[in-house]
């Protein structure tokens, strides 16, 4: 409890229940001083009315009302101490939400590295809605999640060969990307980054047929064709497909060929994500043709073995994509 008690015209307080028994008891507040508390209502009353505190001496004044008390006047300007108003409601409701803010903000620094994992989200929730306009939210959903595990096959291959990578980020109707920040030291790692993406995404299309094998679901069919069709598309020996990446360690010269594919797909079935392929596939395309630095040469060196290794891994994961495709057309 807090009391509050006026001496010689001036009115002090708040203190504490064992500040006021002290003083009671060391003659800082006298019989004849008005003492209050919250238990008093509007009235001040003299200390010496109040048993507890003098039990033996009789009360010198009576009970008077806290806006007339009778103290004596003197030259001592007093500033009167109102008793603490009870908080309103909406101070109430608003005060565990600034104490939040200001926790939120005060910890700001420690979530610095929930970023990156936000800005993936955000983005994968913008093409599933983006998606499922067109196709529904259960394929969307599903899409989506194939673009990811995709990506995430280059986020390990890339991993795995010590260099510095971002995280996935999503682009509607164009799929993902992941930036890498530091090139590749030679075609031997720029291939197996290129690799690593249509290899894990061919076993989530995989997956996706086993979970239609399990359930007879149809969604998990369409799932699985569109995987393994995306990815067979990434291969594709031009500009920033995966395949174009690839074949940096067989022979750049399949930009050629690949680009002659795209060119044609693009005049058969024109569409503005093939036309954006064949642009951006032109600077690499005309590279062939100028005269290489040491540097440069020295890029595209690999060895028998190498060479070898990713010709099979490249070939044989075509061949395996196109049987995939063959398996799961049913449905479309």
């Amino acid at each position: 409890m807090q009391w509050y008690y006026s001496k010689e015209g001036r009115q002090c307080g708040p203190i504490r229940e064992a500040e006021f028994q002290n003083l009671v008891r060391g003659g800082g507040i006298l019989p004849h001083d008005l003492v209050w508390n919250a238990t008093m209502g509007d009235q001040w009353v003299a200390a010496a009315s109040l048993k507890e505190l003098f039990p033996e001496s009789p009360p010198l004044t009576p009970i008077l009302p806290l806006t007339e008390p009778s103290i004596p006047k003197t030259n001592t300007i007093v500033t009167q101490v109102q008793p603490p108003r009870e908080k309103s409601k909406l101070q109430k409701f608003l005060a565990p939400l600034g104490a939040a803010g200001v926790m939120i903000f005060g910890n700001l620094a420690k979530l610095k590295f929930l970023l990156p994992f936000l800005k993936t989200g955000a983005t994968m929730i913008l093409s599933i809605a983006a998606y499922a306009m067109a196709f529904g939210w259960s394929f969307a959903a599903g899409f989506v999640l194939l673009i990811f595990v995709h990506e995430c096959g280059h986020l390990i291959a890339a991993k795995r060969c010590g260099l510095k990578v971002g995280i996935p980020i999503f682009i509607p109707f164009m799929g993902a990307i992941i930036a890498l920040k530091e090139a590749p030291r030679n075609a031997w790692i720029e291939a197996q980054v290129g690799i690593g993406g249509p290899i894990l995404g061919g076993v989530g299309a995989a997956v996706c047929e086993g979970l239609y094998l399990l359930t007879g679901n149809l969604l998990f069919r369409a799932l699985a064709y569109t995987g393994f069709f995306l990815n067979l598309f990434n291969l594709a020996p031009t500009g920033f497909l995966d395949g174009g990446r690839i074949v940096t360690a067989l022979s750049p010269w399949l930009w050629l060929i690949g680009f002659a594919i795209m060119a044609g797909l693009t005049y058969l079935h024109f569409n503005f994500l093939l036309l954006l392929i064949l642009v951006f596939s032109l600077p690499r395309l005309i590279s062939l043709f100028k005269k290489k630095s040491d540097e440069e040469r020295r890029y595209f060196e690999v060895t028998p073995i190498q060479r070898w290794t990713m010709a099979i891994l490249y070939f044989g994961l075509i061949i395996l994509l196109v049987l995939g495709m063959r398996m799961t057309r049913t449905v479309v």
